[in-house]
C-alpha cells in the first residue's frame, strides 16, 4: 500500500522560499512522485513531477525556473524547493504517485493513484 504525506508548508512573504517534503512507503522504481496544486474553485495545477526510472524531472510552465523537484532514494522522500515565491502561488499542494507514467501523461492528475492530504501554503505581499 503506497503511503505519502506532504510536510514544510507555511507562510512565507513574496519573494522568499519553502521546501515542501513528500515522505513516500511502498513506492519502487515504476513510480512517478508529482506535485500539483489547488486553489477553491479552481482545477488542480501541474507542478511538477520526478519520473523514479530515468530520474527526469518535469515542470509546469507557471513554475519553471523558480521551483526545483529533487529526490532522497535514501529515505524515500521527494523534495520540492520553491524560490521567488509570489502571491499566485498560494494554494494547497499535494504530493501523488503514479506507476509506469509516459511524459505526455505526467502533467495529468487522473494518471496519479495516491494522493498525500496536502499542505497548505501561503505567500503574503
Amino acid at each position: 500500500q503506497v503511503q505519502l504525506q506532504e510536510s514544510g508548508g507555511g507562510l512565507v512573504q513574496a519573494g522568499g522560499s519553502l521546501r515542501l517534503s513528500c515522505a513516500g512507503s511502498g513506492t519502487s522504481r515504476e513510480y512517478t512522485t508529482g506535485w500539483f496544486r489547488q486553489v477553491p474553485g479552481k482545477e488542480r495545477e501541474f507542478v511538477a513531477a520526478f519520473r523514479r526510472r530515468d530520474s527526469r524531472t518535469y515542470y509546469g510552465d507557471s513554475v519553471k525556473g523558480r521551483f526545483t523537484i529533487s529526490r532522497d532514494n535514501a529515505n524515500n522522500l521527494v523534495y520540492l524547493q520553491m524560490n521567488r515565491l509570489n502571491t499566485e502561488d498560494t494554494a494547497v499542494y499535494y504530493c501523488a504517485a503514479g506507476t509506469n507514467l509516459i511524459t505526455s501523461s505526467i502533467p495529468q492528475d487522473i494518471h496519479y493513484r495516491y494522493w498525500g492530504q496536502g499542505t497548505q501554503v501561503t505567500v503574503s505581499s
